[in-house]
């Protein structure tokens, strides 16, 4: 049976960032809905029972606290959650147990907690070490503290810790860029994952660029910073494993990510999250309210559900495959998507070697293209 992880949604926000269009709530804007920290760990424990009775017990591989910012509900409740996953189903031998976490809402005494519960991994929302690009983006932290916050969780026995970045936000030089890897790398982690800035419909953000207060990123800008991104951090030892994530071990590459994009089975807990079962793909109510009424009232929280079709499977295993360091199967294509495979090597886009070998391996400069390369290949196999 391919991993099986449990991803947990955390909604709670203390405020909103101006990029971020997660499902993620403040506490106004859930005032007077009676939804809260309590009642949805309430839930969660309601929806994990259904999802035993729906599953079976099976081992879980990994676990993924994410948000919303977890690290606001506290490392107790962070705790209650981990042991009804492991009273529920039980966890494999040396599973990877992650949480998010915001600097502000940390200290050493949360991180201990944490590693006493069983979390072997902390993933740290950073963005950047400028002042300024932290305003942009209305972060609430200070630049120095993901990085204290890092050490802090190593100190603590927390085996694995990741910094997030973001690049290419207006205003961000790459001086600015050098200098939050310089901090990252400072920190002592095992794992970074950066991101270029996208400008998402509906965001503060996409109404400040709308009324011409900010420039939209730049596809150029962002490709130039993603190589300044790859450089730095290929000389300090980190291998990238994924288009936007490097690590600086086998060990320290986050195994939960990998099932989503190995087409492995997960099962999400939590209001709006995602849930897939053996090409099964389900999504639960997004308001922290409705979805604890309805656990409450012994119901699923399912919003909707899609089955996907074969070729909509093959799709998604090139879309996620592909954008992996160990690449994508040749035999997962057939021979139009073969011979498309050997024109993007031609163009510099796959690794002619890795090709020879029967695989399909982006080069640097597929990973800035790697879109282009699947359409390519999924529009060859279709026609």
């Amino acid at each position: 049976m391919p991993p099986f992880g449990i991803y947990v949604h955390v909604p709670f926000c203390a405020a909103r960032c101006g990029y971020c269009d997660f499902n993620t709530y403040t506490a106004s804007e859930l005032a007077g809905s009676g939804a809260s920290p309590d009642g949805w760990l309430a839930a969660v424990r309601q929806e994990l029972d259904l999802a035993v009775r729906t599953v079976g017990r099976r081992p879980v591989d990994t676990v993924f606290v994410g948000g919303g910012t977890p690290s606001l509900i506290g490392a107790g409740r962070l705790g209650e959650v981990l042991a009804a996953v492991r009273d529920a189903f039980g966890l494999a031998p040396g599973a990877e147990v992650t949480t998010e976490s915001n600097p502000e809402s940390t200290s050493p005494e949360f991180f201990a907690e944490l590693a006493a519960a069983g979390f072997t991994r902390v993933s740290l929302g950073m963005q950047s070490a400028a002042p300024h690009v932290l305003r942009v983006l209305e972060r609430r932290h200070t630049p120095g503290r993901a990085v204290a916050a890092a050490r802090e969780a190593r100190a603590a026995g927390i085996g694995h810790v990741n910094l997030d970045l973001i690049y290419a936000t207006p205003g961000e030089t790459d001086d600015d860029l050098r200098a939050s890897l310089d901090a990252v790398l400072d920190a002592g982690v095992d794992h970074v994952s950066a991101y270029s800035l996208i400008v998402e419909d509906g965001t503060a953000l996409a109404r400040r660029v709308a009324r011409g207060e900010l420039p939209a990123p730049d596809d150029d800008v962002a490709a130039a910073r993603y190589e300044l991104i790859d450089d730095r951090l290929t000389a300090a030892g980190f291998d990238w494993y994924e288009v936007s994530n490097w690590a600086s071990s086998p060990g320290a590459v986050c195994r939960h990510n990998i099932g989503y994009w190995r087409d492995g089975d997960w099962w999400g807990l939590g209001p709006g999250a995602h849930s897939h079962l053996a090409g099964v793909r389900w999504w639960n109510v997004k308001h922290p309210a409705r979805y604890a009424a309805l656990l409450g009232e012994g119901e699923s929280p399912e919003a909707d559900r899609e089955l996907l079709t074969g070729a909509e499977r093959h799709t998604e295993r090139v879309m996620l495959q592909l954008r992996l360091a160990s690449g994508l199967p040749l035999a997962l294509l057939d021979g139009p998507g073969a011979a498309a495979a050997t024109r993007a090597a031609d163009d510099g886009l796959l690794d002619p070697p890795a090709l020879a070998a029967g695989r399909a391996v982006l080069t640097r400069r597929g990973r800035l293209l790697a879109d282009r390369v699947v359409q390519q290949l999924v529009a060859a196999a279709s026609v």
